[in-house]
């Protein structure tokens, strides 16, 4: 019996090679290529005919699609996808194992099932004793919500003709496999084919779909990065296993905004929205603590506070530690040069640790003047008032920069109590009402480092 004929495909972007290689010559990765058994010359068939010609179109003539979309019970997880499902679409979604992935498109398809009609859960890794014991821990018993164990994308797509659900659920697309293909279910070619296989069923009968995908050891959905593509919503579900809270955003989103965040917490009896997450994230809060500062950020349309914590320490290394969480580093580099250039704080003998509190991944520039009142906080041991909230992005020069949604966070920061905003003068002629905050507006961090730390004098 001849020996099967193999190849090397790049995980990102598809590459073929007859033999190994270190680097990706088409989209230069490095070590991103995977051995698979070559598909036997007809294989999978020949092409299907097509069954009409398309035509050119003038844009002006198009009718827009005026479907609606189907709630999924939850309102975090619609917020996130741009205000529900659009029918037909396909939603791929990714997380680290254990971090709520399958409970939530449970809980989301129970709903759905009691909302819209016949949900199915199709599950490749569990068996159906383990699904019904996550659905009593979870309170779910529905009639109309179907589980299916099953990998054959064949027999799945026949009990999804037969059933006709309203909403699909795939766990996981690294699962799931074409008995036509020789290589093993998960590999390149198996994941690739599958999803193509369920994307073009949720275009031809109009049933959204959602696809549950493994993550690699970088945070990336595991396969070829073509699956990104081929889907219509790319969704990653964050969070510390160590922390209560998880954190679902979008990546990519051909319906909406990928700016929107969804909170939950994760309790015993599941998943449950955080609906105002500032409250959350400040709960914990020990005022009057040097290094310690609330931030107004904005994550969408949604503006969120969140405390942010700096501890510097003096230290005998030659190279100092610079250690961060939920902050980007090389962020905190370039604050950290400001603050030695502009204003004079010797930091090349401290140790510099910044923390974001309840785990959460802050990336807009917004939070930068904060960064730097958190560092100058603990450097000085001089504690910030607890009723103060900062708001600013830095530039090099040490000038405090305008943002985004000014009026947003000031009125968040009304809501929660908070009396005085420090926040960047070109963003006063933004804000319409101040709802009765003490605003007060600082061009340069100086003029913010002596508003901030003004009663510590």
């Amino acid at each position: 019996m001849a020996k099967p004929r193999t190849r090397f495909v790049c995980r990102e972007c598809g590459y073929i090679s007859p033999k190994w290689m270190g680097r990706c010559p088409e989209c230069g990765e490095w070590n991103s290529f995977e051995e698979e058994v070559a598909p036997q010359p007809g294989a999978l068939g020949r092409r299907p005919p097509v069954p009409f010609r398309s035509e050119p179109v003038p844009l002006s003539s198009i009718e827009p699609a005026g479907a609606e979309r189907l709630s999924t019970g939850i309102g975090e997880l619609d917020r996130v996808l741009g205000g529900g499902l659009v029918p037909g679409s396909v939603v791929l979604i990714g997380g680290d194992p254990g971090i709520g992935k399958s409970t939530l498109l449970l809980q989301a398809s129970a709903r759905m099932s009691e909302l819209h009609g016949t949900a199915l859960y199709v599950t490749g890794e569990e068996s159906l004793a383990q699904i019904k014991m996550r659905a009593e821990r979870l309170s779910i018993s529905s009639d109309r919500l179907y589980i299916l164990c099953e990998m054959d994308v064949g027999s799945i797509k026949e009990r999804i003709g037969e059933l006709k659900p309203k909403v699909v659920v795939i766990d996981s697309i690294q699962a799931v496999y074409k008995p036509e293909l020789e290589s093993s279910p998960g590999s390149i070619t198996q994941v690739r084919e599958c999803a193509a296989e369920f994307t073009m069923l949720a275009k031809g009968t109009g049933t959204p779909f959602f696809l549950v995908g493994h993550v690699t050891k970088e945070g990336a959905i595991a396969g070829p990065k073509l699956v990104e593509h081929m889907v219509d919503t790319v969704l990653y579900f964050e969070g510390d296993k160590q922390h209560a809270y998880r954190i679902l955003r979008a990546a990519k989103n051909r319906f909406g905004s990928t700016n929107e965040i969804g909170v939950f917490e994760m309790r015993s009896e599941g998943l449950v929205e955080v609906l105002n997450p500032s409250a959350v994230f400040l709960a914990d809060r020990e005022e009057g603590s040097p290094g310690s500062v609330v931030v107004a950020g904005v994550e969408g349309t949604r503006p969120i506070l969140f405390e942010l914590q700096a501890l510097v320490v003096p230290t005998n290394a030659t190279m100092p530690r610079r250690a961060t969480s939920g902050v980007d580093r090389n962020r905190l580099a370039l604050l950290l040069a400001v603050l030695e250039k502009r204003v004079g704080l010797k930091m090349s003998a401290m140790d510099v640790f910044v923390n974001v509190t309840g785990g959460l991944q802050v990336v807009e520039p917004g939070a930068d003047l904060g960064v730097v009142a958190a560092i100058v906080s603990s450097a000085r041991e001089l504690p910030i008032d607890p009723g103060t909230v900062i708001i600013g992005e830095v530039g090099l020069s040490g000038e405090v920069r305008g943002v985004s949604q000014a009026g947003k966070r000031v009125s968040e920061a009304s809501k929660l109590g908070f009396k005085r905003v420090i926040m960047p003068e070109a963003n006063l002629r933004s804000i319409d009402s101040t709802d009765g905050v003490e605003v007060v507006p600082v061009r340069n961090i100086f003029q913010a480092l002596s508003a901030v730390l003004s009663g510590n004098h």
